[in-house]
């Protein structure tokens, strides 16, 4: 079936590649993997711009790189949402007695991806771009999207989540659902080097690590 995988950028790293030697990720390979059979046409990878931080001012510069890498798959489209920083006041874990429990902070919140997702999700559906769509995410705000090209389309919706905890909701609600194994993530990994039309470049340092590791049966 002509597939479009449609992927939370941010859910896919904080549930599944954060911490780890796997963040130079070939999304593709890792959705042929989970997808066997399914002629994956279009892959809509949706994110937000990181920015530099006080004591690690790489952020951006590794995301360009790797964005780089996407963009050799050749089927693979970006988009961006937005961060919003604002000041909160939120409780302290452990407060002092005879000083106030609370203490101001800057939150910085992910702004974008899951409403820029779900519109895609129910626009390419409608226009009968794909015969099956897949979300590659964990968050069961996309539930009501989930639903509404399932009941009103009548088009398969499956869920790959690489959240360690199961989404109860994506697992009773979707055509198919799978976790994202830490195995098959090893093994969906971009060669070290790659080569564009800017010319080579490499996977940025503190990556490195042997790439395409036989994925376990």
């Amino acid at each position: 079936m002509k597939t479009w995988v449609y992927v939370d950028g941010f859910n896919l790293y904080f549930g599944a590649v954060k911490g780890t030697l796997y963040k130079w990720l070939d999304i593709h390979t890792l959705c042929s993997l989970l997808l066997p059979g399914r002629t994956i046409e279009r892959i809509k990878y949706f994110t937000a711009k990181v920015q530099a931080r006080p004591h690690d001012p790489n952020p951006p510069i590794r995301q360009q790189i790797y964005l780089r890498a996407l963009a050799t798959l050749g089927n693979v489209e970006v988009f961006f949402g937005h961060f919003l920083t604002h000041r909160v006041s939120m409780p302290l874990a452990n407060p002092v007695v005879g000083q106030s429990p609370y203490a101001w902070v800057l939150r910085t919140d992910e702004k974008g991806s899951d409403v820029n997702l779900a519109s895609h999700l129910l626009h390419d559906g409608h226009l009968g771009r794909y015969e099956m769509a897949v979300v590659l995410s964990g968050d069961s705000d996309l539930l009501c999207p989930v639903r509404l090209v399932m009941q009103d389309l009548r088009k398969p919706v499956g869920v790959l989540n690489p959240q360690q905890r199961t989404c109860r909701v994506l697992a009773q609600e979707a055509t198919f659902y799978k976790q994202i194994r830490t195995g098959v993530v090893a093994s969906s990994q971009f060669p070290p080097d790659l080569v564009d039309a800017q010319g080579a470049f490499h996977k940025p340092a503190g990556w490195y690590r042997a790439w395409r590791r036989p994925y376990p049966s």
